[in-house]
């Protein structure tokens, strides 16, 4: 359904630093102290430039610039960067795979598969989901916010970390859903996304482990 990362090249040369990474950081340093000097209330370029930010994912701007940056703030530090390298000597996890469309279910099955972890789904109703982890050894989940069932991955995502302290990766489309939840998860990638994207999401909870 969605690429496969390119095959790694071991003797290219890697960047010392991670240019995503590097900007994502000076962004955040530059609003945190510029509403914390202002007490959130930004001057008019500043605030412009705070909204056209947030109109590319699609977060309401019709609010204090506070929330505006909370929101965009917990989408921009935990989105996997379209631009994603396939990370390499990745620790292999047993990751819970629910996802409401079939056809990426079983892409994400094959492709964290191929990548050396165990999968355990998928499922696309969150009580099956809900049931499988309370029988499984689970070391993360990857969650559609927007389930079709009763529970949304969001109420899911609550019960797993809460009980069993699964850490959460959120796929989803609503960029809205996945700002405001955004604390709940490890990283969030957004549809339409990329094989590169996913595994790197999920090489982020081997390095936070």
């Amino acid at each position: 359904m969605f690429d496969r990362p390119p095959a790694s090249q071991p003797h290219m040369a890697q960047p010392e630093t991670d240019p995503v990474a590097d900007s994502v950081e000076r962004l955040c340093r530059l609003y945190d102290n510029r509403l914390a000097e202002t007490g959130g209330d930004l001057s008019p370029e500043d605030a412009r430039e705070l909204n056209a930010m947030a109109a590319i994912y699609d977060l309401d701007t019709d609010r204090p610039s506070t929330e505006v940056w909370r929101d965009l703030r917990a989408v921009v530090t935990r989105q996997a960067p379209l631009d994603a390298t396939p990370p390499t000597d990745v620790e292999a996890l047993t990751l819970l795979v629910v996802e409401d469309d079939p056809d990426a279910a079983v892409s994400l099955t094959e492709l964290l598969t191929e990548a050396g972890h165990s999968v355990v789904g998928p499922f696309h109703s969150a009580a099956a989901a809900e049931a499988a982890a309370a029988l499984h050894s689970i070391d993360a989940a990857l969650l559609d916010i927007n389930l079709s069932g009763e529970m949304t991955g969001v109420e899911l995502a609550q019960v797993l970390t809460g009980r069993w302290d699964v850490r959460v990766i959120f796929i989803s489309g609503d960029v809205a859903a996945a700002a405001r939840n955004a604390d709940m998860a490890e990283a969030l990638v957004l549809k339409p996304y990329n094989g590169a994207q996913i595994l790197e999401a999920v090489a982020r909870l081997g390095r936070t482990a």
